[in-house]
């Protein structure tokens, strides 16, 4: 059984910067990647970034720019940091993680982190 703990949300204006976290933790074998998603009230979860075991990146277009997504392998941890943040960005973050245990594929969620964006 693999967790996914994310931590780091809270309150930030428009303009500044926040640092999401994200730690995978169990029976992990094989950590394939990391994904940030988010959801704000009333809409659909949507992909804000995904990171892979080799470091190869992608990000939604609305955050591009403005968002960098990194891990350590070593520890299964990865970050979101969030810069020149705009009320568009206030949603709930939830960090996924997919991989393998020792037995099998696993895709887990974590329980989510709130990110407001207000002056």
């Amino acid at each position: 059984q693999v967790q996914v703990v994310e931590s780091g949300g809270g309150l930030v204006q428009p303009g500044g910067s926040l640092r999401l976290s994200c730690a995978a933790s169990g029976s992990i074998f094989s950590l394939y990647a990391m994904s940030w998603y988010r959801q704000a009230p009333g809409k659909e979860r949507e992909l804000v970034a995904t990171i892979t075991n080799d470091n190869s990146t992608s990000y939604a277009d609305s955050v591009k720019g403005r968002f960098t997504i990194s891990r350590d392998n070593a520890e299964n941890t990865v970050n979101l940091q969030i810069n020149s943040a705009n009320l568009e960005d206030a949603a709930v973050y939830f960090c996924y993680a997919e991989g393998f245990t020792y037995y099998e594929v696993f895709r887990s969620w974590g329980q989510g982190t709130q990110v407001t964006v207000s002056s």
